[in-house]
Formats: C-alpha cells, structure tokens, sequence
C-alpha cells in the first residue's frame, strides 16, 4: 500500500462517494432509485479497491463504513438497540461460491445454513417491551433510523401484544412490504387520482409507511375548529385520511431477525425464529434450515412468482448464533449472511420512440418510448437510454422490437433490439442540437465528455422545473407541496421565471393558476395544493443553512459538504466571499468542490437567489448553537464503533463544540480513540500505536472533565 495519492485518485474518490451517497438518496429517501443493483455494486467495488489501495482517502463518512440510507426528516430519530446491517449482494454461483469458500477458511468446516426469501420491501426495527409494542423504526443508517411508531398502529400485521411467554426485552428486524395484489390495487388507484404510480412494491411500502398520519390528523382538528371550513373541504380532508389509514392496513410484516433480547438464550437462527412465531410474530413460512445454498437459490429462481410478495432474491445465513458471532462483521453487513439476487426477468415490446429530457443541470438524456408491457411486476413504458452514445452502442431503432429488462428487478432497461423482428421501417434516433425545452444549442461542456447540455442554466424551463422540484425535495428544504406537477405548474404558468421569486409567492399570485385553484360557486379559490404550499415554504425558511447551500444546485455540493460549509463559514455571505484557497482547505471540500462553489457565486443571476431569498426571511446563518467551554481545544479524537446515546453526527460534534478535531485516521498525534460497539481497524490501530483508548464511559469522562481527567480515568499521566 502506498501513500503516494495523485489528484486524479483524490478525484476518483470525491466522485465515487458523491454518487453512491446520491443514488443511496434515491433509493433509501426518496423512494426513487435511477440506476440498478449491478450499477450500484460496481461503483461501490471500485470505492473499496480504491480505498484498498490508499488508505488514507478513507473518511469516517465513507459509504464503506456505513450503511446507506440516513434517516430522512420529517419524521423523529430514533436509536436501535443493536446495529442494524444491510447485507452484501452476489450475483452469479461464482462469487457465491467465493462467499462459502471464506465461510469454510474461517470456521474451518461447512456450517448449517438457513435460507430465506428476500423480500421486495421496507427494512424497520420493532422494540417489544415486557411484551407490549414499544417503537417502531425505519432502518436508516443503522443505528439511527425514522420513528414511524404512530403509523404502526393502523398496520394489522404488527402485534401491538406478544403471545405466549415473550421475554421481557425483544428487538425484532423485519419487513414492510405489499402483496402484489395489494399493490396492484394501490397503483390503480393513484393512477385513477392523477398521479404517477409506484414503480415497485419496495416503492410502495416505504412512500406509504412514510405517511405523516398525525399531520392528517392536525389539520382536520384545525379545520373543525375553524368556522370558515367548508363542508366540502372537511369532507375532503377526512377522506384523504381515510384513505391514507386504509393504505397502511394493507402493509404486511415479516420478521427475519432478533438485535437485542433478554429474559431467553438462543443458540441458532432458526430457534429464533421459533421463538418470534411462538409469540405472534409473522414469520415467512418459505424459509428453510440445513439446506445446500445452490440448490435454494436455483429453486426459488424458478418459483419466484409462486409466492404472494415480490422478491428480488434469496438470502443465506450461518444459522449458529456462536458461529455468526466468530464470523463477525464488516462496518456495514454480516460476514455471515449474504444475498443472491437473481438476474432481472427479461421481456420484449415495441420501441415507439426516442425522446429526450433535460435535468436541473442542463443535462440531456435520451429515453425510450415503448409499447406498455408488464416486467418483474409492475407496467414499463419508459426507461432511460443515458446518452447518445449508449444508443449507438446498442444499436437501437427507432420502431425496433426491443428487448426490455427490469435491471435489479427495480430499473427499467432497454438491452438491445431484436433484428430478426426487423421490417426495414426502422429509423435511426439523431440527437437533437438544440435544447427541446428553450431552443439553446447543445453541447459537450468540455471536450471528452459524452454527456450533452444545454448551457442556458439561467432561462431554460425544463432546468429551472427540476431545480425546483429539487428544491422541494428531502434531500434539499423538504417542503411538501412543491413536487414535480406544483413546479411544472409554476413555470409553465408564468409564476416563476426564477427560483429568487420562490419564497415571494402569495395567494394572489398563485390565484393565477390553473393548477393551485378550485371553482367554487363561479369563483376561483385557493386549493388544498395552494394552501399547503405557502404554508410550507414559511416553515422552510427556517431550515439550517446546510439545506439551503443544498438546494441552491451548486455542482458536486452535497449534504456533507454542505454541513462543513456551514460549520466552519457560518453563513452564506462568508463562504460567498471566501477565496477558492481558503474553501479548498476546508476538510470534505478541496480543490474541485471550491471552484464549483466560486463559479457558482460568480453568476449575477444566481447570487440575486441568495438576496431575494434573504429578503424574503430565509435562514442564511448558520444557527448558533449552545457555547461550550473549549476544554478540548487541540485535541484530536477519532471515534469508531456506535456509543450509547449517540449518534455519529452527534458523539463529534460533542468534542467540536468544546474546541476538540475529530479526524477518521488513527495516527501518533491522535490523543484519543474512542471505541464504542462493534469498532472497526482504528481500535487495531490505536492499539499498535499505543494511543490511549476510551471507552463510552471514558468518553463521557473526556467531554464532562475534559482531556487531563480522561489520560488519569486510564492511569495515565
């Protein structure tokens, strides 16, 4: 291994981490995921061979040592128990036989395996307490996740009280998921309300789980209480509840494995599952003990339809918990568990045609038209091509009868045409030289660069509808209301012909249009769609400023990038007025993230964002938080393993906020390493450089008393 980092490693990294953190937004968050499984995993392998061979690049934050989907607001955080672990992924017998031959070397013999179904859902964490239901989480990063404990209540599937003798502290992980009948219903019925349907049934479960009943719930309480309500709109509220509880019942449950327990001892997998079905828990009746892992995974290959849910594979554990225990885990999944998805179905359907779309970044992405058909479970009529080159390069016509293929059973994908089907009417697609949306002409922003743009950032529709859908996102100021139809509605009705105009809306300007009002008695009111909206953005005003450099599309400036910025800057003015040497010294930022940031505030017309925005009231300083005394001041912490009553975010920014540095690499100027469950290399490392290590009791030592109480709490001096 060598130390020797060129800038195109450092850059490599950068990219890496920022488009697998974006693509975890999408699947984990956002409920929408762009590329596929496959996709997802060779990005992801080349971060951990990149990090192989430079160590040094490896940050705490790496996406190699969590994992992904960080809880998502609005909803509360809440603390698992134990560590909730994602799984690895194999692909072919190949690599599974990989997996089993490490299993062998390390335990020295084959061991019993269990087999599951993995099922096409939404991963939560259920506490039962003296067996009575206690909380009820999303997986987030896997120790934090969404506390969705008050939607519990309306799905049937989960016991609100164990059966039998349960112990008197049981953590259960499982998952959330439709049936296909069920889902089936639930697309029908969103497509007949105007809206676009679910692309899968892992879609469903999460969008539907992540309902924020009790807001329902408020409203309707506000709007009896008012004598202004109309009938009409009361009614309309009620039923919108209604509807989203009914949507909740449907949810199933099916647990597939215990975190903390106490009160019973379990020596294997499969007694633990006894045990959750002995106390009402649903578990999978398709789960099988002592098997050959080939021969499960080639049976439910060939039965994967045969059961109620969607799968997308099958999942194989070491089924002794002593064994499990021996083999350990990585910072992010089991070594003893793995998962074989299965190679996505394929089908074939007519090819209509090849358009084209432009992202917030002026980005233009050809994208196929097809015949409706149904793959892997849900109805595909478009999927992405990329670029113009990826249709060369399949060698796609326009009218060929196309093979399609869900990638990951999750992505539509065009693999190629089928040329036997040819009739000679077939065309080729040429890329468009101007932009579709605003008529500027197209091209590569530098040379070498297969993507096309249109470079009229500023005045483009189709950019300025997906800034502002994006904006509206959770990943940006998460106001609800501003989705794609609201923001399409905007532009393309003239309201906004700028984001600086967005937090200036009101309901006489959004009387305007077509889509934010209703006729009533001849005359035009505000809608539900109106109304929320305005209510939204003033309460995102108030969002950190973290968010805010998030939702202003800066190139390569994501939610860790925007929170260092924040932190150190303190405001929006000061990282607009900062040198590009001053940015780049910035932990997080360097060199390519600061001149995208100089770039960005070098545009008159994106600056005036920021001012109108400030104007309108908007958050623009970064909020100050409580002083602490600065006991810590230069001395470097690193903190490995998860801590009781912290989170990772909040154990360093309690040694921040009293003057400490809290760096990811163990080194001889570390003053201390502080080690919580499950560490990683950095205790191995801390130990072979004799760097004082704390546990969670010497780090509450360290931030009560400061550094000179922690060194004695060890019988240092």
């Amino acid at each position: 291994m060598t130390s020797d980092i060129s800038a195109r490693d450092r850059a490599r990294w950068v990219e890496l981490v920022e488009q697998i953190e974006l693509h975890r937004r999408h699947y984990y968050l956002q409920d929408k995921p762009v590329i596929s499984d496959q996709e997802y995993d060779k990005l992801f392998r080349e971060l951990i061979l990149l990090e192989e061979k430079f160590p040094l690049l490896q940050t705490a934050d790496s996406p190699t040592l969590s994992v992904g989907g960080a809880k998502a607001e609005p909803f509360e955080p809440i603390e698992h128990l134990t560590r909730m672990y994602s799984l690895d992924n194999v692909f072919d017998d190949a690599e599974l036989e990989s997996w089993r031959n490490r299993i062998v070397k390390d335990l020295g013999a084959e061991p019993v395996y269990l087999g599951e179904l993995k099922i096409d859902g939404l991963a939560v964490d259920l506490v039962y307490r003296n067996g009575m239901l206690a909380s009820v989480a999303t997986r987030g990063d896997g120790r934090v996740g969404e506390d969705v404990t008050y939607n519990s209540q309306f799905i049937t599937a989960i016991p609100r009280a164990l059966t039998g003798n349960p112990p008197r502290l049981l953590e259960v992980r499982g998952e959330i998921y439709f049936t296909l009948v069920e889902f089936d219903k639930l697309n029908g019925e969103v497509v007949a309300l105007g809206k676009s349907a679910f692309a899968n049934p892992r879609n469903a479960a999460a969008g539907s789980l992540r309902q924020r009943i009790d807001r329902r719930e408020e409203e309707i309480v506000k709007a009896t209480n008012n004598p202004k309500t109309s009938t009409a709109k009361l009614t309309s509220l009620r039923d919108d509840l209604t509807h989203a509880q009914r949507i909740l019942s449907s949810l199933q449950l099916t647990v597939h494995g215990i975190g903390a327990v106490e009160g019973v001892e379990l020596d294997s997998q499969s007694s633990g599952y006894k045990l959750l079905a002995d106390c009402g828990l649903p578990t999978s009746m398709h789960y099988k003990v002592g098997i050959d892992p080939s021969e499960f995974i080639s049976y439910w290959q060939q039965h994967r339809h045969d059961v109620e849910h969607e799968i997308d594979g099958v999942v194989v554990k070491v089924d002794n918990f002593e064994l499990q225990a021996k083999l350990g885990e990585t910072s992010r999944a089991p070594r003893w568990a793995i998962a074989y998805k299965y190679p996505p179905e394929v089908v074939t359907t007519k090819l209509i045609d090849i358009k084209v779309s432009v992202g917030r970044t002026g980005r233009i992405t050809p994208f196929a038209q097809m015949q409706p058909i149904k793959v892997a479970g849900s109805i595909v009529e478009m999927a992405t091509l990329h670029n113009q080159e990826e249709v060369k390069r399949k060698k796609i016509l326009i009218g060929d009868t196309v093979y399609l293929r869900k990638a990951g059973d999750v992505i539509p994908e065009v693999i190629g045409p089928v040329v036997e089907a040819r009739t000679g009417a077939e065309t080729e697609f040429e890329m468009p030289s101007k932009c579709p949306a605003c008529g500027s002409k197209i091209s590569a922003e530098k040379v070498g660069d297969v993507d096309l743009r249109c470079p009229n950032a500023q005045s483009c529709p189709a950019q300025l509808i997906e800034r502002l859908f994006y904006i509206g996102s959770r990943s940006a100021l998460d106001i609800e209301g501003l989705g794609q139809k609201a923001a399409a509605a905007l532009v393309d009705e003239g309201l906004l012909t700028s984001e600086a105009d967005l937090f200036n809306l009101t309901p006489s300007s959004l009387e305007k249009s077509s889509f934010f009002t209703k006729s009533v008695a001849g005359e035009l009111q505000l809608n539900m769609a109106a109304e929320k909206l305005l209510a939204q953005l003033q309460i995102a005003k108030s969002r950190p400023l973290w968010r805010f450099l998030v939702a202003l599309s800066i190139r390569h400036v994501g939610p860790t990038a925007a929170q260092a910025l924040a932190t150190h800057f303190k405001s929006i003015e000061a990282i607009a007025t900062s040198e590009a040497a001053e940015l780049a010294e910035l932990d997080g930022i360097g060199e390519a993230i600061a001149i995208s940031i100089k770039e960005w505030f070098s545009e008159s017309w994106r600056s005036q964002i920021v001012t109108s925005w400030s104007k309108a009231g908007v958050n623009m300083i970064e909020q100050q938080k409580q002083q602490q005394s600065q006991e810590l001041a230069a001395v470097t912490v690193v903190i490995t393993g998860s801590l009781p009553g912290f989170t990772r975010d909040s154990a360093a920014a309690a040694v921040t906020d009293r003057g400490g540095k809290v760096t990811s690499t163990v080194s001889k100027k570390t003053d201390f390493v502080v080690v919580g469950e499950n560490p990683g290399s950095k205790f191995d490392k801390a130990q072979e450089l004799g760097v004082p290590v704390l546990d969670a009791a010497g780090f509450e030592v360290l931030l009560t008393a400061g550094a000179q109480a922690a060194r004695a709490s060890l019988g240092l001096s």
